[in-house]
């Protein structure tokens, strides 16, 4: 019956330390991107091919958000929509390594006593502050308690394993066995999908006293192994420069753990050298458990030698392989061989993959609902150039263009309803609203550029003719649409929100032109001067360029922040 109530405290307190771990890790990761998501948009805005500079983006990126595999599956994300080369991505990753040790560093420090203070005073700043920052400032510190809170259950649940020589043997093992240690934390790291969250485990074994120094960094090794599946299960059905790029990041950690293996006690030496105190160094008496704090049988030392392993490891990989990321880089593309297809009607910036990263999913939606505006706008002047010359080789790109409009009308707005559904600010929520307002008048826009070429399409096969008055009242509202439109695009790439105004009164312009127009051909019907058929043609013409007009300037509204 003891044994079943010590296995049940076991599990329970693995699952539910585990538990809290992860989910303080993804609240603090959220409340971290919040706060510095504009900054993250500078820092990978500043990107060149400088190896040096993407290492060093990658370490400040992945300190920001806490998450390695968040940021190598945001620059998978990147290289598959060809914003980032797959050597700026490699230095980036290199930099990612380094980064996400951060977190070890943390749980190394003996604040597990301030993890109830900090979920208190984090709940109530992010339940009852007014002020946006603080509210954000909450939930970091909502996650930082509820991952040390985490970390304390899975220490608390491992005490009964002290006791157990079978569980002991095992660790011995593992720790004679270094190979058998890495595949163990490959695994591990596999099944819980967080190197920081396999990394808890491993402190809380080690400073329990269950497993000895040289088991622990074997098992380090292996997590970062197995932290690289994140990106390549993230790079399936990516292109080919994407899925070298999660390779990449599998070979460099791989080969690094070889040679690790290779110089392991050198390794281990050097970490002890560095950090104060013997790693498996055991509290024995009540004297030291008052003066280094936790329990007789914990290792004090071991949490700071584990975390300064991490850190060392992706240090020493990192510059080692950042002379060779363009061999690297080769060394991928020799493994995945093959060239991408160019396909010109596709998405090109969006990539669900970076949905856990809301301001960069937010950029890449920008970018794409720009690229729309811009294929909106092609769309306008293409048709206005057909209505003029007749030229029916002009069909098939416009029938395209108006597919490929469609297309991006629906992706871009299932991409921002999966956005608004994450953690995102109030801010980047009306943006969202105001990028699906967007993305649907620029449907509509080329919804009424196809009714034109359908109707100048009708008009030919109909042998029907226009009179000069006629043609030159088309050309005059085509012109106006045509700027109109061609405003508020620059005004959405220069990010002109007092374009408000000028849109008012463009939009007024072309309502009173339609009027007079069609009172104008109302007047040559009844003097003959057309017939009915032509006039009918005439009139769905003007009507549809004023529905042009119209979703013209509700775009305009939501552009400026109206809508």
């Amino acid at each position: 019956m003891l044994q079943i109530l010590m296995n049940q405290k076991l599990i329970f307190g693995l699952l539910g330390g585990l538990g809290l771990f992860l989910f303080g890790m993804k609240i603090m990761s959220e409340g971290l991107q919040k706060i510095a998501g504009s900054r993250m948009r500078k820092i990978l805005a500043a990107l060149t091919n400088n190896r040096i500079v993407g290492t060093l983006v990658g370490i400040a990126v992945t300190a920001m958000i806490q998450s390695s595999s968040a940021t190598t599956v945001m620059v998978v994300g990147f290289v598959n929509a060809g914003l980032m080369s797959l050597v700026q991505s490699i230095g980036i990753i290199l930099g990612a390594n380094i980064g996400t040790t951060v977190t070890a560093q943390l749980i190394a420090f003996k604040i597990t006593k301030y993890a109830l203070p900090a979920i208190g005073i984090g709940a109530g700043f992010k339940l009852f502050s007014k002020n946006q920052k603080w509210s954000y400032i909450g939930e970091v510190l909502l996650g930082f308690g509820l991952l040390f809170f985490g970390l304390s259950v899975m220490k608390s649940a491992f005490d009964p394993l002290k006791a157990s020589e079978e569980f002991r043997q095992v660790f011995i093992m593992v720790g004679d066995n270094h190979l058998l240690g890495v595949l163990i934390g490959a695994v591990l790291t596999i099944i819980v999908q967080s190197s920081s969250a396999t990394i808890g485990i491993t402190i809380a074994l080690a400073s329990t006293g269950i497993i000895n120094f040289e088991a622990s960094v074997a098992l380090i090794l292996g997590e970062n192994i197995g932290t690289t599946i994140t990106a390549n299960l993230a790079a399936i059905g990516t292109n080919l420069a994407a899925r070298r790029t999660a390779l990449a990041h599998f070979l460099f950690n791989t080969i690094g753990v070889c040679y690790m293996l290779v110089f392991f006690k050198f390794f281990t030496g050097f970490i002890s050298s560095i950090t104060p105190g013997d790693a498996d160094f055991v509290i024995q008496t009540q004297e030291q458990v008052v003066r280094m704090g936790g329990e007789i049988g914990d290792k004090p030392f071991i949490a700071r030698h584990i975390a300064n392993t991490h850190t060392m490891f992706n240090i020493v990989n990192t510059i080692i392989f950042l002379p060779l990321v363009g061999i690297l880089a080769k060394l991928s593309t020799m493994v995945i061989r093959g060239r991408d297809e160019e396909i010109e009607y596709h998405l090109k910036y969006l990539d669900n993959r970076v949905l856990n990263t809301p301001p960069i999913a937010l950029a890449q939606a920008r970018s794409e609902t720009r690229r729309m505006a811009q294929v909106a706008q092609e769309m306008v002047d293409e048709t206005l150039a057909f209505l003029q010359d007749n030229d029916l080789k002009r069909l098939p790109a416009l029938e395209k263009k108006e597919d490929l409009t469609d297309v991006l009308q629906k992706e871009i707005t299932n991409f921002l309803v999966s956005l608004s559904q994450t953690s995102i600010t109030q801010e980047s929520s009306k943006e969202v609203a105001s990028m699906m307002h967007m993305v649907n008048d620029l449907e509509r826009v080329g919804d009424h550029c196809e009714n034109l070429w359908l109707l100048s399409q009708r008009k030919l096969e109909q042998k029907i003719t226009f009179s000069e008055i006629a043609m030159n009242e088309i050309a005059e509202i085509s012109e106006i649409t045509k700027n109109f439109l061609a405003r508020i695009v620059r005004a959405l790439e220069e990010k002109d929100v007092g374009v408000y105004d000028e849109a008012h009164e463009l939009e007024d312009a072309i309502d009173d032109l339609e009027e007079r127009l069609r009172n104008n051909h109302i007047r040559r019907l009844n003097t003959g001067e057309c017939t009915v058929t032509s006039g009918l043609i005439f009139i769905d013409m003007l009507h549809n360029f004023e529905k042009i007009g119209d979703h013209t300037f509700n775009f305009a509204k939501a552009v400026v922040g109206k809508k």
